[in-house]
C-alpha cells in the first residue's frame, strides 16, 4: 500500500464517524498532509454542518500560526470529490482554492449530477494537481447508501430477519417467538441508529408490537414505515407513540396528525417500489427491511434489496413460516453469542460486492 492509499484509507475511517448523522449527505473524510507529516484532519459530522474539507483546513488555520503558508505546500486527501456548488454550505473546491493547496488526491468522483466531475474540473482550471482513483472501490463502498440514492432513485435496502437452526421465521400462528439472544438484539439497535428508516408489514405490528427505536445503542431513531393497506392497526400501537415520525403506507388516507405521517399508494404487484420511490422522494437514503416473511419476500421476488443480514438462532420449531431465502455474494459471517450473523450482497449493487 503506497503514501496514498494510506492516507486516503485514514481519510475512509475518519468518515465512517459521521455514520447516521450526516444522511441524505456523504460520508466524507479529509487529511491534509505536509512534508510527509499529517497536520489536519477532519469529517462531515452533521448534515447542514460544515463538509470535511473545511473541517481539516479549519484544524490547521487553529492549531499553526504559519497555517497559510504550510497549506500553499500541502496535500489534501479527501475520500470524495470535493463539492462544486452552493448547497447548505460553500463549495469545498473553492475553500481549496482560496488556501492555494496545489494538490488533491481523491478516493473517488462524486456521483451527485451537480458535482460529479465539475470538483475536479474547478480545481484543475486552476492549476491544481488532481489525482483520482485511489482506493476507489473502497470509496464508493463507504457510500453506498448515498451513491444508490442517487444513482437509482431508491435507499440503499437492507433486508434483516431471523430464523431458526431448521429454517422458520416464524411459529404458524404468528405468535410471538424470539429467536436470537441479547447481543444481537442490541446489534439490531446500532443498525437502526445508522439508517435512515426501517419498515414493517400491519403482521409483524400486531404480532410484536415493536416500537422500532434506539434503546439498546446510543444514536438518533430511524423514521418507522408502516404497511397498513386498510388502517386497521389500533392506535395505542408502539410505532404510533411519539418518540419518532412514523409513515403510514395505506390506500385511502393522506395527511398528518401528531408525528404520524399518512400516504396513499396503489396496493399492486409494484408495490415495493412504490414506497421505495416514495421514501428518495424524502431523501431517506437507507432503509432496513424487519419483516414479516410477506414483507421481505415481496422485495426478494423483485430484486429490490441491496444486503441481507440474517442471524440464526439455535432454537428450532415443529413447523411455522419458512425463512426468506436470498441468493448473492456472502461478505461475511461470525457468531454473535449462540447467534449466527450472515451478510449478503445482492450481486446486482456495484458498490457493496467487494
Amino acid at each position: 500500500m503506497d503514501k496514498h492509499q494510506l492516507y486516503i484509507k485514514r481519510c475512509i475511517e475518519l468518515a465512517l464517524n459521521g455514520l447516521g448523522s450526516v444522511s441524505p449527505n456523504p460520508m466524507v473524510g479529509a487529511v491534509i498532509v505536509c512534508d510527509e507529516k499529517i497536520i489536519g484532519e477532519g469529517y462531515h459530522k452533521q448534515f447542514g454542518k460544515a463538509h470535511a474539507e473545511v473541517n481539516a483546513i479549519n484544524s490547521i488555520l487553529e492549531n499553526y500560526a504559519d497555517a497559510e503558508e504550510l497549506l500553499k505546500r500541502s496535500t489534501i486527501y479527501v475520500s470524495l470529490e470535493p463539492c462544486s456548488h452552493h448547497g447548505k454550505t460553500p463549495p469545498c473546491a473553492d475553500l481549496i482554492i482560496k488556501h492555494k493547496i496545489p494538490k488533491v488526491v481523491i478516493g473517488c468522483k462524486d456521483p451527485y449530477e451537480k458535482v460529479s466531475g465539475r470538483g475536479i474540473e474547478l480545481l484543475k482550471n486552476a492549476s491544481i494537481e488532481v489525482l483520482t482513483g485511489v482506493l476507489e472501490n473502497e470509496c464508493l463502498a463507504l457510500n453506498k447508501r448515498f451513491i444508490t440514492l442517487q444513482t437509482q432513485h431508491r435507499p440503499y435496502i437492507i433486508l434483516k430477519w431471523a430464523q431458526t437452526a431448521n429454517g422458520y421465521f416464524a411459529p404458524t400462528d404468528h405468535s410471538q417467538f424470539w429467536i436470537t439472544g441479547k447481543r444481537a438484539k442490541q446489534l439490531v439497535h446500532k443498525w437502526r441508529s445508522e439508517e435512515d428508516a426501517v419498515l414493517i408489514g400491519s403482521r409483524t405490528a400486531l404480532t410484536d408490537n415493536p416500537q422500532l427505536t434506539v434503546r439498546d445503542f446510543a444514536g438518533r431513531n430511524p423514521v418507522r414505515v408502516v404497511i397498513d393497506r386498510l388502517l386497521k392497526l389500533p392506535k395505542d400501537l408502539n410505532i404510533f407513540n411519539n418518540e419518532a415520525k412514523t409513515i403510514v403506507y395505506n390506500e385511502s388516507k393522506l395527511g398528518v396528525e401528531g408525528n404520524v405521517y399518512y400516504n396513499t399508494l396503489e396496493f399492486n404487484e409494484y408495490l415495493p417500489q412504490f414506497m421505495m420511490y416514495q421514501l428518495y422522494l424524502q431523501d431517506i437514503q437507507s432503509v432496513i427491511i424487519e419483516g414479516g416473511a410477506n414483507v421481505l419476500n415481496q422485495f426478494i421476488n423483485y430484486g429490490l434489496w441491496d444486503e441481507a443480514r440474517v442471524f440464526t438462532g439455535e432454537k428450532t420449531l415443529e413447523n411455522g413460516t419458512p425463512a426468506p431465502a436470498v441468493s448473492g455474494k456472502v461478505i461475511s459471517s461470525e457468531m454473535i453469542d449462540q447467534d449466527e450473523l450472515t451478510i449478503i450482497a445482492n450481486k446486482n449493487n456495484p458498490y457493496i460486492a467487494l
